[in-house]
């Protein structure tokens, strides 16, 4: 067994919620220590929608290993280099953006896993084992199991190839992106629309269908997240540093300025 055990996969796979941390704006090792005081359960290191460059995203994967919170990549793009670089790297989890197909699923698995499951090229001493000598066969056997495979469904076409792409073998977590899904629906923003709590009961029926497990993100309301949770969702991005940051700052200042001088 891995020194670092995939805690998120752990939680999943008992059937409780896992908790994450989007990451654009901290850039320091200690994010994963943060975070699980906090009482998250994985970081969501977005390498999409930020300038963080490989180097920095496996700096604070490689630490957050240490404190049991498991790092997770959202990296910018599906060529086979995204993933296997930062898998090489530290990350326990990596998140393909704008999966639509079957065929896009079935590649994010090649490059993601290990023969005979998908074709990642194999590399020596990884630090999920602590970098501890392990034989090529075991490395490929562990390292498939404990690692999260997650794609997000962005687009109405994704949505309605939920129930496919969830049949693919070496697939965990099946995630919409509420946001670039109301933008390509016409309806940005509007996440009460019926049409978004459709795709949330597609894509929950899909995963209970192939035992996968369904991923939300874009919706922090607290009366929306209790109903998609309530509807099954179990892969939860909570929030990120940045509205974190700027609703405590703006809070305190609106507090220190409503004091009498």
């Amino acid at each position: 067994m891995p020194i670092f055990p995939n805690h998120t996969k752990q939680q999943l796979e008992s059937g409780k919620l896992a908790i994450g941390m989007g990451l654009r704006a901290l850039r320091t090792s200690d994010a994963g220590m943060i975070a699980k005081t906090c009482g998250f359960d994985w970081l969501f290191i977005d390498m999409e929608h930020s300038a963080l460059d490989v180097d920095t995203a496996s700096q604070i994967a490689i630490a957050a290993l240490a404190v049991g919170i498991t790092p997770i990549v959202r990296v910018p793009g599906k060529e086979h280099h995204h993933a296997s670089r930062l898998l090489d790297s530290g990350a326990q989890g990596i998140v393909v953006p704008h999966v639509d197909t079957v065929e896009e699923a079935q590649r994010v698995v090649a490059h993601c896993r290990y023969p005979p499951v998908g074709h990642r090229s194999v590399v020596g001493a990884l630090p999920q084992f602590g970098y501890q000598p392990m034989s090529v066969g075991e490395t490929t056997i562990v390292a498939n199991a404990e690692t999260l495979v997650i794609v997000m469904l962005e687009t109405p076409l994704a949505i309605r190839n939920a129930d496919a792409i969830a049949a693919v073998p070496g697939i965990d977590v099946v995630l919409i992106g509420t946001n670039d899904l109301c933008a390509e629906l016409g309806i940005p923003g509007q996440f009460v629309d019926p049409r978004v709590e459709e795709a949330y009961r597609t894509v929950v029926a899909a995963c209970k269908k192939y035992n996968k497990h369904p991923g939300m993100g874009g919706v922090y309301d607290p009366p929306l997240l209790e109903k998609y949770i309530g509807y099954g969702m179990r892969f939860i991005l909570g929030g990120g540093d940045l509205s974190f940051l700027m609703a405590g700052g703006k809070a305190r200042t609106e507090f220190l300025r409503g004091c009498k001088m």
